[in-house]
């Protein structure tokens, strides 16, 4: 069995505004990076078949946030590679955070590469399986 065989044919994932999503963890003083964080872990999870989940994936990012700035990158790059495709975030991007995590430009540039991984994903698997037009289905 081939990389490309095993999972990823769970239901697809939320594309979500990466705009939105950064005036929200300002405005909710972070709070929705947990609604976020379960969200993201619980749905790649579902779509990939392996992964935290959502449960999982919230209690590591409140209990030890520093870990899950690596592990949901990882995860995204699992799901990408299972579907032979090179991934634009890996475990490695969680290094945007260290060591100044603090630094609302490190958080946002990380959030943005990871979002915006997502969003690609989740768009061109929802794009593969859709008539290119109306009249197609006709």
């Amino acid at each position: 069995m081939s990389t490309n065989d095993r999972g990823n044919t769970g239901p697809l994932g939320q594309p979500r505004g990466i705009g939105f999503g950064i005036l929200m963890f300002i405005i909710t003083l972070n709070f929705y990076s947990w609604y976020w964080v379960y969200k993201t872990q619980e749905e790649v999870k579902q779509h990939a078949g392996d992964g935290l989940g959502g449960v999982l994936g919230l209690v590591v990012w409140i209990i030890i946030s520093p870990v899950s700035a690596f592990v949901i990158p990882s995860e995204i790059g699992r799901m990408y590679q299972r579907d032979g495709k090179q991934s634009p975030v890996t475990g490695w991007t969680g290094l945007w955070l260290f060591p100044f995590g603090f630094l609302i430009v490190p958080a946002i540039v990380w959030f943005v590469k990871v979002q915006g991984a997502l969003n690609q994903y989740w768009e061109a698997k929802g794009s593969m399986g859709a008539p290119a037009t109306a009249e197609a289905e006709a």
